[in-house]
């Protein structure tokens, strides 16, 4: 939650998550806290076309969607400098080194608790931007 104890201004949220209840319910939190979840995707093919299409301030990836690794969803979120975490299943050894100092939340994780980590990382962002208007 941003220290203020307020919502960013904006905070629009892409969740890459191939389990629709796990994604409604971290929805529902987000917007609890004042995101506004711009989509919610399950496959790779539509998490490349959310990543095109941009209109978001971070990102909730999930690493395994329906068999196939989302690493390279993560590559371009950070190519883009777009922040994000993972949410996953998965261990820690698992994720390559270049996202050493992304968040890792595993499963079963609590949505209030994830939402408020992602609503951290709006606040975060758009003080980014204030003092550094090109991010």
């Amino acid at each position: 939650m941003p220290r203020s104890g307020a919502a960013p201004a904006e905070c629009r949220v892409l969740i890459v998550e191939d389990e629709w209840f796990l994604a409604s319910d971290l929805q529902t939190a987000l917007n609890a806290f004042g995101a506004d979840v711009i989509a919610l995707v399950g496959d790779l093919d539509d998490a490349r076309a959310q990543l095109a299409g941009g209109g978001f301030d971070v990102g909730v990836i999930d690493i395994n969607l329906r068999g196939h690794h989302a690493f390279c969803i993560a590559d371009e979120l950070q190519r883009q400098g777009i922040p994000f975490v993972f949410a996953t299943g998965y261990s820690a050894e698992v994720i390559p080194i270049r996202f050493a100092n992304v968040a890792r939340w595993e499963k079963p994780f609590d949505p209030h608790s994830l939402a408020q980590s992602v609503m951290q990382l709006c606040h975060d962002r758009v003080e980014a931007k204030a003092i550094c208007p090109s991010l």
